[in-house]
């Protein structure tokens, strides 16, 4: 058995990559059979793919369909998984032509029969995905499916991170179903209800319930990874095992790890909130785990002091009050283009509104002249920790005392 390729019970003998495509030559009759056959194989249910970026989600999904494809105890049988996970291109080509002879052999004791290509990282953007061999080896490999399968088999792939813009992947959505899972976009406003609804579905399965605030601040914690939302419901689940109550803010904060963006989003909190004590504690926890210091005062203090102080403005300046999210943003949309220029953006190039929401609630707390202040204390901060020998501990928690000590008359 080759390293890297896993067959399940067959195990096919080892070929060298310039013998595994004696179909090349054919490929151009194949394409033209297909297309004389004039058939609408977009949708074909023999063709059935899993990909995104949410790994564990796809995993979940393509393990689901292939249980409903392959009875219980037919797996030696009734199915070929070939890992996918190649390392370099050699291994990656011969991954694909196993593939391609599995889809093309017909099971010994007939019946119907899976091939599954699981967790192909080799369809990816990387070094190995770009390889000339392996692109050509994906050609040879959509020519078979697009010539179309024997009857009875079915192609089965999940691949993380596949490269959307590859001939490859274009030619499979129009072939086959095609099931997307991508993690949700950070940079997107709203995207915290997506998830949301995920871990309501989640905390459902396990019997587990939220309030209003445990379920925000379990969400900015556990960030868009499905795999870590799992986990960190299956600690609660354990905490709560044996008694009746609801997920408490409390229990969130003391049983849920804290990814990078739920640091951003705790230490921005406690910033907002003025709770001094928790800003220390969540500085100190950080840097005690290695992070570092210059990443905490740019991912999290000097965007949250240049929200309040956008929020405040707009208040201010332009009468803008935080009472529903929809109006907050209207009211933004309808400013004239000078009063919106310097507010930050999303990828698409719109303001990035949600944000400056959050921060319009707490930044009645602050003054304006405390807020620009504190721009100026972090640009200090960022110094002396570039070009001084000062602890960067001493210089996050200074600053954070200097934001904080002040309230707003």
């Amino acid at each position: 058995m080759h390293a890297g390729v896993c067959c399940g019970k067959r195990n096919r003998s080892a070929v060298a990559p310039e013998f595994c495509f004696p179909w090349r030559s054919a490929r151009r009759r194949l394409a033209a059979v297909a297309a004389k056959k004039k058939t609408a194989r977009g949708g074909a249910k023999n063709i059935i793919a899993f990909v995104g970026s949410d790994e564990a989600k796809l995993k979940e999904a393509a393990m689901k369909r292939f249980g409903q494809l392959v009875p219980p105890g037919q797996e030696d049988f009734g199915a070929e998984v070939i890992d996918g996970g190649a390392g370099n291109a050699e291994a990656a080509v011969r991954a694909i032509a196993l593939t391609i002879g599995a889809l093309q052999t017909l099971p010994f004791f007939g019946g119907d029969k899976v091939v599954w290509l699981k967790g192909a990282t080799l369809f990816a953007d990387s070094q190995t995905g770009k390889a000339g061999s392996v692109l050509e080896a994906a050609d040879d490999l959509a020519a078979v499916l697009e010539a179309g399968l024997p009857e009875g088999v079915t192609f089965l792939l999940s691949a993380p991170g596949i490269d959307k813009r590859r001939g490859f992947y274009l030619k499979l959505k129009k072939l086959g179903q095609i099931e997307v899972s991508d993690r949700p976009d950070m940079g997107r406003d709203g995207w915290q209800e997506n998830v949301a609804a995920d871990v309501r579905r989640a905390a459902r399965e396990r019997g587990l319930q939220f309030d209003r605030d445990a379920m925000e601040l379990f969400v900015m914690l556990a960030g868009d990874d499905a795999m870590q939302m799992g986990n960190e419901l299956d600690k609660l689940q354990l905490f709560l095992s044996g008694r009746e109550g609801t997920v408490d803010i409390a229990m969130v904060r003391t049983h849920v790890a804290l990814t990078r963006a739920g640091v951003v989003f705790e230490l921005g909190n406690c910033i907002a909130r003025r709770d001094l004590a928790g800003a220390l504690e969540t500085i100190d926890r950080q840097l005690y785990q290695g992070s570092n210091a210059i990443g905490i005062l740019l991912a999290a203090v000097a965007p949250t002091v240049r929200r309040l102080l956008i929020a405040k403005e707009l208040l201010e300046v332009h009468g803008l009050r935080a009472s529903n999210y929809r109006g907050y943003e209207t009211a933004i949309a309808r400013l004239p283009a000078a009063a919106t220029a310097h507010l930050p953006r999303k990828k698409d190039g719109g303001i990035s509104c949600y944000p400056i929401f959050l921060a319009s609630s707490e930044a009645a707390g602050f003054s304006t002249d405390a807020l620009r202040a504190g721009l100026s204390d972090c640009l200090q901060a960022n110094r002396a920790l570039v070009t001084s020998s000062l602890d960067p501990r001493l210089v996050l928690e200074r600053l954070v005392v200097r934001l904080l000590a002040v309230r707003a008359a």
